[in-house]
């Protein structure tokens, strides 16, 4: 696929997640999609396959939230098989707090499938509202 499917491809979950639907995203990866949460916190670290994905990460994480989590993304960058998303996620947290992060995501996408994605957020916010994955 082109730069430019790509970036649609991203932009299409994005607009989903927006509105709290994370499926079309999930549905993009491939099998063994890796996911690298960046900083040094319990959630840090990377997650290998789609199945892991949903229930080491997105699974314990969506525990945490009151509400439907959103991700609006602001801005998608594509070159070859390469997708920067920034984008904003909101949400209130069972603890009480609020949950808004700003990510940007770098994708590397390769026929037509998410196969890496790196989250680069503010890991201070994590250790502050959220408590620790157990892994």
């Amino acid at each position: 696929m082109s730069a430019a499917e790509n970036k649609q491809l991203l932009k299409t979950a994005f607009d989903a997640w927006a509105t709290g639907d994370i499926r079309p995203l999930i549905a993009a990866m491939a099998d063994d999609v890796t996911w690298t949460v960046g900083g040094h916190n319990s959630w840090s670290g990377t997650f290998r396959g789609k199945d892991s994905v949903r229930r080491d990460l997105l699974g314990p994480l969506g525990a945490q939230f009151d509400g439907t989590y959103t991700s609006t993304a602001s801005r998608f960058v594509a070159e070859d098989d390469v997708v920067v998303v920034e984008t904003r996620g909101s949400v209130a947290t069972k603890g009480g707090g609020r949950y808004d992060n700003k990510y940007c995501f770098v994708f590397r996408v390769e026929d037509g499938r998410i196969r890496e994605i790196t989250e680069y957020l503010d890991t201070q916010l994590v250790a502050e509202v959220l408590p620790e994955l157990a892994r």
